[in-house]
């Protein structure tokens, strides 16, 4: 009871102050709202694949839920292609917004990285769950709170 009026007080005083949770401290979610959507993909079939030879867009699961979810925002999607340590880094610099390439909640870069909740869950040749995910900028917290939204919405199999 106290912990819940405690927290009540908490809230309302900082919309009193004008800040909002989630908030985005780099405000992301607001630049690519009617803009660009920029994601480093990580190349890992059937969740994400490059076409090689091309200039065409990545396919996939994954690739496909991020068109959806770009359209979503009434954005625009600018891919850029690459390793995940390579990405991992361009996430932490700003230099992109999200992060497919079938990582899972065991991802090694998970100290680096927002991830979003296990959006599905398949089963390795071995029978151990993978938990998936997708990555955003640390902190980025209306940005993650909209991508996890979309993702429900999208009733995939969990």
């Amino acid at each position: 009871m106290v912990t819940a009026l405690v927290t009540a007080v908490v809230v309302l005083a900082l919309g009193a102050c004008g800040l909002t949770i989630p908030t985005d401290p780099d405000g992301t979610l607001e630049r690519v709202r009617g803009g660009t959507l920029r994601v480093g993909v990580s190349p890992n079939p059937p969740w994400t694949d490059l076409p090689d030879g091309t200039d065409a867009d990545p396919t996939g699961t994954e690739a496909e839920l991020v068109e959806e979810f770009a359209q979503h925002l009434d954005a625009e999607v600018e891919w850029e292609a690459g390793g995940e340590e390579e990405l991992v880094t361009s996430l932490e610099r700003g230099e992109i917004d999200l992060l497919i390439g079938g990582l899972t909640a065991r991802t090694p870069w998970v100290d680096k990285v927002g991830t979003t909740y296990r959006y599905t869950v398949t089963y390795d040749a071995h029978g151990q769950e993978e938990q998936h995910v997708m990555a955003v900028p640390m902190g980025e917290n209306a940005f993650l709170v909209e991508l996890e939204h979309f993702l429900l919405a999208q009733g995939l199999p969990r």
